[in-house]
């Protein structure tokens, strides 16, 4: 049977655990403060990020892996005896990863090698990883644990709403007089992905209103569909993350194996903490 390796970047907010679990290798984001480098997931996380942010008044700026990067994950693979390697990237609207591992793969022409452009991100773009490794694990051949990943792909879900306009403002998407006024008026940005786009999609007023119109998004998004997986996203918010399960349980029958996990900094840095979020796959 051939050895097939799945590889993602760490844009899909994958926790290492799960990532060793279905022996998917992750390649780094990099996180940049000044002439300092940080590799996403491995050696900054949220709760060291935001207190440096807090202290700069400067966010940090985030880089996509490098060609180099995805080359030596490619070779790593093959070296270890890989026959093929599947690579899930973060969406090609939103990044350049896609299009650093399609130059690192045309590097190594003579081998087999799948760049699968997620159009998503965070854990919706995990999951399609998970997806094509699970198929791997099953005896699937190479070209079927690309389709079962990319099945996921118009199937997936994400919305998103927000605590604090002030990282907006930072990254300058915001001015500051806005955004002191939206937090004065307690406004909470609702976001969701659209053409592969995390995007705007309305704002409302406090964190109740938000939370229960998450709801009202999701359960518009899968109709009567059954739920094949769910995650729940937040930003330095794990209490807010557990209440918003609780309430989504309340309209949705999420999997039992529905996971609260870090929206991490290659992506928490243009939403700031507090930032609740939701990513569903229907079932086909």
């Amino acid at each position: 049977m051939a050895i097939i390796r799945v590889i993602t970047d760490s844009d899909s907010n994958l926790p290492l655990s799960l990532a060793k679990q279905h022996e998917i290798d992750l390649v780094p984001i990099s996180v940049q403060f000044g002439d300092e480098s940080f590799k996403d997931s491995f050696e900054i996380d949220n709760s060291t990020m935001f207190p440096r942010i807090d202290k700069s008044g400067k966010l940090p700026t985030t880089a996509a892996p490098s060609p180099t990067d995805f080359l030596h994950a490619f070779q790593k693979a093959f070296e270890s005896g890989a026959d093929s390697v599947i690579c899930v990237t973060v969406g090609s609207a939103v990044s350049r990863t896609y299009e650093s591992a399609l130059m690192a793969a045309s590097e190594l022409p003579g081998r087999k090698i799948t760049i699968l452009d997620s159009e998503h991100l965070s854990m919706a773009q995990g999951f399609i990883a998970i997806k094509a490794a699970e198929a791997v694990k099953a005896g699937a051949s190479h070209e079927q644990a690309v389709a079962m990943g990319r099945s996921l792909i118009p199937r997936s879900y994400l919305f998103g709403s927000l605590s604090t306009l002030k990282y907006l403002a930072l990254g300058g998407r915001l001015s500051s007089t806005a955004a002191n006024l939206g937090n004065l008026l307690n406004i909470r940005p609702i976001l969701c992905m659209k053409n592969g786009k995390l995007d705007l999609l309305e704002k409302v007023r406090t964190n109740k209103v938000a939370m229960n119109r998450l709801v009202e998004l999701l359960v518009e998004s899968v109709g009567n569909r059954a739920i094949e997986q769910a995650a729940i996203l937040h930003v330095l918010n794990e209490s807010g993350a557990e209440e918003f399960k609780a309430l989504l349980q309340r309209s949705l029958k999420l999997p039992e194996a529905t996971g609260v996990y870090d929206f991490g900094p290659g992506l928490s840095v243009h939403t700031g903490p507090g930032m609740i979020g939701c990513v569903l796959i229907a079932k086909e």
